[in-house]
């Protein structure tokens, strides 16, 4: 088996070798290198972990967090460790995500706030966050129904590409689960949860990481354990996570300020200094930057994408907008528009990649398309009864969406509602539209939550079924 260069474990140090990662710079990281490998016993019928053998194993992991205390113990070296270049798993049977129940039965998980959706990452991918910090005493608190949330919570999302982030500071003896939990649920989060998981960031790693690594790799498969990146410090993500939807905990905020102060780095939400764009910029600028420089209503990024999937039947493609395209195709894209460069989709042979291109545009957009002084009338529109529903959003998008915003935005919808009128083909309905594009075109300007999401998704919903009814000019 040739060795890994992305940073990754190969298939045979995962099925049983030490893994290894190797930083941007080359530089071997034998970080999860343990002396004292644990020897699992089961019980008879092979598939739990004996009583005694749990016992001795959680003890173990609550010495290593008590020993890490206040400063923890991050992997020294390294930076983010892979470049993100993920195994696509592009699978043929997709499902329809279920609808949000009007009265939420988890409620007494939810309000801790342990499992949160944050928008979507730089590439359209939805991004869930975990926070050990946000779990409460282990003494009285029901991890069963947490492993339920959390089915439930991503059962929304696991049909279309995501990632996960695990912010790990914050874990101790006090609120840790039991090991037989932690086993219980990567079992009960089979491959209906994994298929379409492309990264799982792992934030601020520490030896406790290593341990559970080490009790973990019978049951972790080569392929699971290739997405796995390994981050030190926030300010790494910023190149695959939008920082003002992340969902940060301020504990880990202030621990990850104190970390970068200490090395002198640069803190995750400051802006690198720079002379400003190009005028042939078209990411993460706003619309009248694009108007301004081209002359344009509708960016060439929009208007190329839609024609283009118009032109070799996207519409009918199974999952458009659902999958994520090569992320090394998507920074080659991204990088000719900005250049102002000519972009032909048909040399990559890949109608996920303009659909890719589209959502990624919108959501690096300095405002929303629905602008920011929309977002709160989006949220409070449930209030009102369904005709009451539809002239809300006339008014809304009459009065107050911008002119150009408005012929962007139709522009946009009238090809989404070609897309749900072929459902049967591409088997993307309004809601399954609505579910992946909605959080591309409205945001808060704070930290994104579920509750901040799933207005904005149906409010989607509502303007490709009405479409006709709500733009009236």
């Amino acid at each position: 088996m040739a060795e890994a260069t992305d940073g990754f474990p190969t298939q045979s140090e995962a099925r049983g070798g030490v893994p290894r990662l190797v930083d941007m710079a080359g530089v071997d990281r034998d970080i999860f290198t343990s002396t004292d490998e644990p020897e699992l016993e089961f019980d008879d019928d092979g598939t739990e972990l004996s009583s005694a053998k749990e016992a001795e194993l959680d003890e173990q992991l609550d010495q290593e967090l008590a020993k890490e205390g206040e400063q923890g113990g991050p992997f020294r070296g390294g930076a983010i460790t892979p470049d993100g270049l993920i195994d696509e798993d592009f699978e043929a049977e997709l499902g329809t995500p279920q609808e949000e129940d009007a009265h939420s039965e988890f409620t007494d998980v939810e309000r801790y706030g342990i499992v949160e959706v944050a928008g979507d990452d730089l590439y359209g991918r939805k991004v869930i966050v975990v926070s050990a910090c946000k779990l409460p005493s282990n003494k009285n608190f029901d991890h069963q129904r947490l492993l339920e949330y959390i089915k439930h919570t991503l059962d929304k999302y696991v049909e279309q590409d995501y990632v996960l982030v695990y912010f790990h500071y914050g874990l101790h003896s006090s609120n840790k689960p039991k090991l037989s939990w932690l086993l219980q649920a990567y079992r009960e989060l089979n491959r209906k949860y994994k298929k379409n998981l492309k990264t799982l960031y792992l934030v601020h790693p520490t030896n406790f990481i290593k341990v559970l690594w080490n009790i973990f790799r019978p049951f972790i498969s080569a392929k699971f354990g290739k997405k796995l990146m390994y981050v030190n410090y926030l300010v790494e993500l910023r190149n695959h996570l939008p920082f003002d939807q992340l969902t940060v905990p301020l504990p880990v905020l202030e621990y990850d300020a104190k970390k970068a102060a200490a090395n002198k780095l640069q803190y995750p939400y400051e802006k690198e200094a720079h002379d400003g764009p190009s005028k042939t910029q078209q990411f993460g600028v706003s619309l009248q930057f694009i108007k301004a420089n081209s002359g344009r209503v509708i960016p060439l990024v929009v208007e190329q994408t839609i024609t283009y999937m118009r032109q070799i039947g996207g519409d009918e493609v199974e999952g458009i907008f659902r999958r994520c395209a090569p992320l090394t195709t998507l920074k080659e894209v991204q990088e000719k528009y900005n250049a102002g460069e000519p972009v032909n989709f048909a040399e990559y042979g890949d109608v996920h990649v303009p659909a890719a291109i589209l959502k990624k545009f919108l959501r690096e957009l300095s405002e929303p398309l629905l602008t920011f002084d929309l977002f709160e009338p989006i949220t409070r529109l449930h209030f009102h009864d369904a005709p009451k529903r539809i002239m809300e959003v006339q008014r809304m998008l009459q009065d107050e969406l911008p002119e150009d915003n408005y012929a962007i935005l139709k522009f946009i919808m009238h090809f989404l509602v070609e897309v749900t009128q072929k459902a049967e083909v591409n088997k993307m309905t309004p809601s399954n539209v609505a579910t992946v594009f909605g959080p591309n075109l409205a945001w808060s300007k704070g930290q994104a939550n579920l509750s901040t999401i799933e207005p904005v998704i149906k409010f989607t919903q509502l303007l490709i079924e009405n479409f006709d009814d709500v733009f009236l000019r």
